[in-house]
């Protein structure tokens, strides 16, 4: 029996929660992913990375970007009850590849319907969140960065509640979740907590499929150097800078419509989002479309993506009337303008299928910038920069 395309990153995402099938004996199971890549730019002014790694690729070609090994262990105690626990090796926020506990989570399945999960679970905040990092359930070689880089957590602990029913139009799968999480987003902690969301999917029979997600929380960046600034900036007039810049317990949103269409030979994905936020990170709106036809083995794909930052969130109104506030003016243009997203990517690459298990892709991406997008270790002379990215990567489950 051929096995219909569209249904490949649904049979990953499910073996990789702990489902797929072991020993008829054993009540454990064993599987995982890898990717070994490359990644070089034709820049040596900033270093490409995946949003919040500390470094990355430039005219010196690097394997820290894309390259990860996951193993995941499922254990399934009796019809109702199971669990998984996955470990994750990524160069992480600290520029190390030290393997992390990405999914912890038990599970109870009360009836065909409806899950309760409790742990560590991936955060849904995107259409593949469950397996962005598994690059073989991906047709392109990483899911889009101008639309996947404006979150850069990746987990959450906490529990969610899964209801699936069938439909007129389709099966439709609605999450609810709430908890916590924490990160380390380019050398910086992060935290976001009392998180709170929705997610809904509707599947229909012609390969069309829906989403729509919503999640609130609380943001606080762990920067001594920022929180040193609002204390100096309450201490002036200019009080109300320092609270718009304050980083601490901020409430912040995030939202995203998604589309994706995989119907025979052709495949269609596509998603908008909108980050929001009450704190000195920007209010950011994302998209991207991705078209890919299958020829056999070979699937050649095409990317055009964009973010951009539609609100500051500071309005630095610091009169300069000393030299103390000229400079305070300008560290905080500094700090407003380094956090600036804005930039446009088209991206083509192709996929072969050379062996079972086994993915090889290429792709070369042209990013236009405005400001210093999401790149790191940025030099002078980068900013507005035009990069183009050659990437090329071996996927494989296990």
């Amino acid at each position: 029996m051929k096995l219909s395309p569209r249904l490949l990153p649904l049979l990953i995402a499910g073996a990789l929660s702990g489902t797929a099938q072991a020993d008829d004996a054993s009540m454990f199971s064993l599987s995982g992913f890898a990717t070994l890549g490359l990644v070089k730019t034709d820049n040596d002014n900033a270093h490409y990375v995946i949003a919040g790694q500390a470094r990355g690729a430039t005219k010196d070609a690097s394997g820290e970007v894309d390259s990860k090994l996951g193993v995941q262990l499922g254990a399934k105690f009796n019809p109702m009850f199971s669990a998984t626990l996955q470990l994750l090796s990524k160069q992480n926020g600290d520029g190390n590849f030290t393997p992390g506990i990405e999914w912890a989570f038990v599970k109870a399945q009360f009836m065909p319907s409806l899950a309760a999960r409790v742990g560590r679970m991936g955060a849904p905040f995107f259409a593949v969140s469950d397996f962005r990092d598994v690059g073989f359930a991906n047709t392109t070689l990483r899911p889009p960065q101008d639309v996947y880089g404006q979150v850069a957590v990746s987990h959450f602990d906490g529990a969610d509640l899964t209801w699936q029913s069938g439909t007129s139009l389709g099966a439709l799968t609605a999450q609810l979740f709430a908890g916590k999480s924490s990160d380390t987003f380019d050398r910086t902690d992060l935290d976001l907590k009392k998180l709170l969301g929705f997610n809904a999917t509707l599947e229909m029979d012609n390969g069309l499929s829906l989403r729509i997600g919503h999640v609130v929380g609380k943001l606080t960046v762990k920067s001594a150097s920022l929180n040193g600034l609002v204390t100096t900036l309450r201490t002036t007039p200019f009080a109300s800078v320092g609270d718009q810049l304050d980083p601490n317990d901020r409430k912040a949103s995030f939202s995203g419509l998604g589309l994706t269409w995989d119907q025979g030979d052709w495949v269609l994905n596509t998603e908008y989002t909108q980050r929001r936020t009450n704190t000195y990170v920007p209010d950011t709106d994302g998209w991207y479309v991705t078209a890919g036809r299958r020829f056999g083995s070979w699937t050649p794909y095409a990317t055009v993506s964009q973010v951009r930052t539609v609100a500051s969130n500071v309005n630095n109104t610091i009169q300069p009337l000393t030299a103390g506030l000229t400079q305070l003016k300008a560290v905080v243009d500094g700090t407003v303008a380094s956090q600036h997203l804005a930039q446009k990517t088209l991206a083509v690459g192709a996929r072969w299928d050379f062996a079972r298990n086994f993915a090889l892709k290429a792709q070369l991406e042209r990013m236009r910038l405005n400001g210093d997008g999401n790149f790191a270790q940025i030099r002078p002379g980068f900013t507005n920069s035009t990069v183009n990215v050659l990437s090329v990567s071996v996927d494989t489950v296990f």
